[in-house]
């Protein structure tokens, strides 16, 4: 199965090409962009560059994952849309994870940047499986120890190291596993925003005085 891979939930995206087998997970390519809030005018080429390196084109796809956040209103719409449209094009399914879920491998704790001075994190047991989070807090009031990974940024206001460690294709592909394996129980593409739009319609219009 090969499978296109796409993040748009942190600063750095990402887009992978993998092929993926019944035991094994093979990344043929990878490509990440220090994006900010670039994610729209980056992520296309960054695929194209990926599906190059990996040399393969898009009609060779099987499968699309993509990460579903937490992460920013705008970015995330960004990687959603994307993998949505191409599946459709192509006529493949499309799972959407927690991105999250594809930092680091073990037992962990994960932090990444959430902006506003706060983090996302969710807590990983030794198997990988998530079992508390996603959430987003000020690193000060994580209630979880360490280890963490993720975003180094905040090791002082966690109080303990954080080990660098960021979205990867096999990281994505291996959250992604039970659904890839199962296409039909895939759920719906519903981003992880975990807060409300800074943008809101009005609670009350005034009148207008001719």
């Amino acid at each position: 199965m090969l499978v296109l891979a796409l993040d748009t939930a942190t600063p750095t995206l990402v887009a992978g090409v993998a092929r993926r087998s019944a035991d094994a997970v093979e990344v043929l390519a990878e490509e990440t962009r220090a994006s900010g809030t670039r994610h729209a005018e980056l992520l296309t080429p960054a695929i194209r560059a990926a599906l190059g390196a990996a040399g393969v084109a898009m009609g060779d796809l099987d499968a699309i994952v993509v990460g579903l956040g937490p992460g920013p209103f705008t970015g995330l719409r960004v990687g959603v849309v994307t993998a949505a449209a191409i599946g459709d094009a192509r006529n493949v399914p499309v799972v959407g994870v927690c991105s999250l879920d594809a930092v680091g491998a073990g037992w962990r704790t994960v932090v990444t940047d959430a902006r506003r001075r706060e983090v996302y994190w969710a807590r990983y047991d030794g198997s990988g499986e998530r079992v508390d989070g996603p959430g987003v807090v000020r690193p000060e009031d994580v209630a979880f120890p360490g280890p963490f990974v993720g975003d180094p940024a905040f090791a002082d206001r966690l109080g303990e190291p954080v080990e660098p460690a960021d979205v990867t294709t096999a990281g994505l592909l291996r959250a992604a596993a039970p659904q890839l394996a199962d296409p039909s129980s895939a759920a719906p593409l519903t981003p992880l925003y975990l807060r409300r739009p800074d943008a809101v319609p009005p609670t009350s219009v005034k009148p207008v005085t001719p």
